[in-house]
């Protein structure tokens, strides 16, 4: 059995129907349209908060994490252990360029850097996130962590 052999089972794709092409067809004269008006014309775009509705989706609830242009999406971002950073020498400034070239950060994600494991040497620690055991424990070992910016289009935008 190769690609080419495989095809739907029966009765799982109904033909497309043709309308206006004779009365007998079953949908001919209007095409199933009635008679006149916006709603038969060729690239009916009537917008479903105007279709009688009594603006019932105007009125529907706000979505959570939405606003006026969509969906709002939470930030991904490429995560970092504390305990990983214990490979690199004491007193080094570990960016996220340092991390992607020892493979520690496989894409071009933000970094942040999480509080799990133990770290005995002081660094230098950028990047765009810590979370406050992170944060506490490269501070407790003598570190510092400097959280760089992020280059979000929303933020550029003015909103």
């Amino acid at each position: 059995m190769r690609l080419h052999d495989l095809k739907p089972a029966p009765g799982s794709r109904r033909p497309r129907k043709r309308v206006g092409r004779g009365d007998a067809a079953g949908q001919g004269s209007y095409a199933g349209k009635g008679i006149k008006g916006q709603k038969v014309r060729t690239g009916d775009n009537i917008p479903p908060h105007f279709r009688g509705m009594s603006f019932r989706a105007n009125r529907a609830p706000k979505y959570r994490g939405w606003d006026f242009r969509g969906p709002v999406y939470p930030i991904e971002y490429a995560e970092v252990n504390v305990r990983a950073l214990n490979r690199f020498e004491p007193n080094t400034v570990v960016t996220p360029e340092l991390l992607r070239e020892v493979g520690l950060v496989k894409s071009d994600l933000p970094v942040k850097v999480l509080g799990d494991g133990t770290l005995d040497r002081p660094l230098v620690v950028q990047a765009h996130r810590f979370s406050a055991a992170a944060r506490a424990k490269i501070e407790a070992a003598g570190g510092r962590a400097e959280e760089l910016g992020l280059n979000r289009k929303r933020e550029q935008a003015g909103s």
